[in-house]
């Protein structure tokens, strides 16, 4: 009964922040993050389903540029889903009817990262600049930002540091978790995260049957 609780909570936190409105991009900070300003207030937004290099990473600056290229200064819609744990609105982002999430994709200046990778549209958007080695794919082995991160975790936020109220009454977007210590099922917050650390942590703990469905009492509905 608990579960469904958590998880009804969850589904009306994100259908609560859901909102489509415009506003003008005032920065652009790196390839996958904005700052808009709309009625006066500035607001960070995170580009949905994709991850950019790091500013210190190899193309970190051109996926910068592109992304400027294509939204700065300018008017832009954007269609919010949710926020992630530093308080940014996670949406899309068009402009001039110019789907700004998946041309980083396409253009190779940026990794699809939608949920699971199963977003089939992002996913061939990859795929399509792979093949034509377009922006990072002329590298022949580009290491993804949340690798990178892995390795230079240092001066990321903690998420194992928020209490623990905090962590279940906002959604937990895996965009910029780092791993942490976490070992056990019983330390997991929700079935995405318990993906995250068998996955992208390699926790193979969280999988005795190797299955590969982790905490199999927490994602048994999945």
């Amino acid at each position: 009964m608990r579960k469904v609780f958590v998880a009804l909570g969850c589904c009306i936190a994100l259908s609560a922040q859901a909102e489509n409105f415009s506003a003008k991009v005032i920065v652009v900070m790196d390839g996958d993050t904005v700052m808009v300003l709309r009625d006066g207030q500035k607001i960070k937004v995170r580009l949905a389903n994709i991850d950019a290099p790091e500013k210190e990473q190899e193309f970190g600056r051109q996926s910068r540029e592109s992304l400027l290229e294509m939204v700065g200064r300018k008017q832009v819609q954007i269609d919010s889903q949710a926020f992630d744990q530093y308080g940014r609105i996670i949406g899309s982002i068009t402009v001039d009817g110019l789907d700004a999430n998946r041309e980083q994709v396409r253009r190779g200046m940026a990794w699809e990262y939608s949920n699971f990778h199963t977003d089939k549209t992002y996913v061939a958007l990859q795929d399509e600049a792979r093949q034509a080695r377009r922006g990072l794919w002329v590298q022949s082995d580009p290491q993804a930002p949340w690798q990178w991160r892995k390795l230079h975790s240092s001066g990321k936020a903690n998420i194992q540091k928020q209490p623990a109220a905090s962590k279940r009454a906002t959604p937990v977007m895996l965009y910029d978790v780092v791993c942490g210590n976490k070992r056990r099922c019983a330390q997991m917050v929700s079935c995405e995260e318990a993906y995250f650390y068998l996955t992208r942590c390699g926790v193979k703990t969280l999988d005795a049957n190797g299955d590969g469905v982790p905490c199999e009492a927490l994602c048994s509905g999945k």
